[in-house]
């Protein structure tokens, strides 16, 4: 389980890198938030570049309730959401 743990983390952390830079107003503090512009955040973040390619890496879906949670965490937080999402929609 660790390392699938370890897998999430370093596949989601090379999507926030990705997306961070493209804003430089933000430091890296791991926080998911950093993915989008803290000067002008976006009205809604469900269906935005971020969790589009965070879906896809993962084989999630990511509604408004799990997005709102999800930019409110740390890496550390939302990979272990994440895995979470990923079991829970794989039963489905």
């Amino acid at each position: 389980m660790k390392n699938a743990f370890v897998a999430v983390y370093e596949t989601l952390h090379r999507i926030y890198q990705k997306h961070r830079r493209q804003h430089r107003e933000n430091r890296d503090s791991k926080q998911m938030c950093c993915m989008w512009s803290t000067h002008e955040p976006p009205d809604i973040i469900e269906g935005t570049a971020p969790f589009d390619d965070i879906e896809d890496a993962f084989g999630i879906t990511v509604d408004e309730d799990a997005a709102m949670a999800l930019y409110d965490m740390d890496l550390d937080e939302a990979a272990r959401m994440i895995m979470v999402m990923m079991t829970e929609q794989c039963q489905e």
